[in-house]
């Protein structure tokens, strides 16, 4: 059979070639343990499906061969697999000496530097200021419906308690993000924050954690690290500190810079990662899992004794579909399917304001299986279960057009209670 290839990473990131005079598919590392992002010629794509762990090079070899009819591209084959390798792509010893030493290099580093700045938003800082103020000054949008906005606005007699803002890139949902965090209130500059963030390469059940301050380009959000060696003695099998997942994950580093440029940039956090919530058969809830029963009782004692103190952060996003996501048709905002599409979001997020946890991991699931892949679902759930009288009010809704062919949706909710 003659050697075997290593497997291709199985999170990787594919996109068709930005290049337009190189044809072709991009491949780059979402997780950053390689900087490298390789094109790969379109001759060369389907040689891809030999990395699967049982191909040979031999295997290699015959699908160049297939494709090209050209001998003399086969040494291209042969550098494709030096190229996989060196750039840290394949299940190799190459790419899992680059992974110990950039988990460590995290767990060592003093802050938890910027990984968006630039990319996300602007990384100087006045320019980013300026931006998040123009942001902050959008005109609030219509809500997704009356019927979603009771109980009424939190008030002086309705204190918030938490929002729920996307996590998608603010440009993309500035109109949501500006609508959650003018809910926020001058009065809560001297809370911590908690910001259950979406963790999008975690492992299923667990919680990641980190006791580093958060430095953007506005300045170093403090982390409460009594908090985090608390959460850590309260649920040690369930939470990961200094996950390396913090370091690359945008759903937790976009609120921080709201809750700077609203309280100031050393405002006070506590930065949670939740990964996806599984279990070994249909039916279960979360807490079937005694880590993640551990995790999610451990953050309403962590409610109940310091209330007063804390406000709540979601960094959510819903629906994920379209071609992007795997789905066999094109997702366009507000078509017909769309428009289904929406109309399932507001079942799920009446339930999310009803303060109802049960009721939407129910609806989450009401298929078998989540089809909508809402990346959101385990920040929202975890906080429902640890506020079961919060009750919300829906500020915006909307559906952003992440490529031609495929949409994200989220919305920005204000909790009382």
């Amino acid at each position: 059979m003659g050697t075997v290839l290593a497997a291709l990473r199985d999170d990787l990131d594919f996109q068709p070639s930005p290049v337009p005079d190189r044809p072709g598919l991009m491949v780059r590392d979402p997780l950053r343990y390689s900087d490298v992002a390789l094109i790969l010629p379109l001759p060369l794509v389907r040689c891809l499906t030999c990395f699967d762990g049982a191909h040979s090079v031999a295997d290699l070899h015959a699908v160049v061969l297939q494709e090209t009819g050209r001998l003399d591209l086969v040494d291209a084959a042969d550098e494709l697999v030096r190229a996989l390798s060196d750039a840290g792509f394949l299940d190799d010893e190459a790419f899992r000496r680059l992974r110990a030493a950039r988990r460590d290099a995290f767990a060592r580093a003093p802050l938890r530097t910027a990984a968006f700045a630039g990319d996300g938003y602007p990384h100087d800082r006045v320019k980013l200021a300026q931006t998040i103020e123009t942001w902050m000054r959008a005109p609030p949008p219509p809500a997704m419906g009356a019927a979603m906005e009771l109980p009424p606005a939190p008030g002086p007699s309705l204190p918030i308690l938490a929002i729920a803002a996307p996590h998608v890139s603010p440009i993309g949902g500035v109109a949501s993000y500006g609508a959650a965090y003018r809910a926020l209130g001058p009065e809560l500059a001297d809370r911590t924050f908690v910001i259950l963030g979406t963790s999008h390469y975690g492992q299923p059940n667990r919680f990641g954690l980190t006791r580093k301050p958060f430095q953007t380009p506005l300045g170093q959000a403090v982390t409460d690290v009594a908090l985090v060696d608390w959460l850590e003695r309260a649920a040690p099998d369930a939470v990961d500190v200094e996950d390396y997942c913090q370091a690359v994950e945008h759903s937790i580093e976009f609120q921080v810079l709201f809750l700077q440029a609203l309280f100031g940039p050393s405002v006070k956090i506590l930065p949670i990662l939740c990964g996806p919530f599984w279990g070994p058969v249909s039916g279960h809830i979360p807490e079937d899992d005694p880590g993640v029963a551990r995790v999610l009782d451990s953050l309403g004692r962590l409610r109940t004794a310091t209330d007063a103190e804390l406000v709540w952060v979601l960094g959510v996003d819903m629906a994920h579909v379209g071609r992007r996501y795997g789905d066999d048709w094109d997702a366009r905002p507000h078509d017909g399917r769309m428009d289904e599409v929406a109309a399932r979001d507001r079942a799920r997020l009446e339930r999310v304001v009803a303060g109802d946890a049960g009721g939407f991991w129910k609806v989450v699931h009401e298929r078998g299986h989540d089809d909508l892949k809402w990346c959101g679902t385990s920040p929202l759930y975890a906080f429902l279960h640890a506020h079961p009288r919060a009750r919300g009010r829906i500020l915006h809704y909307d559906q952003w057009t992440i490529d031609e062919k495929s949409i994200v949706s989220f919305a920005a909710v204000a909790f009382s209670g």
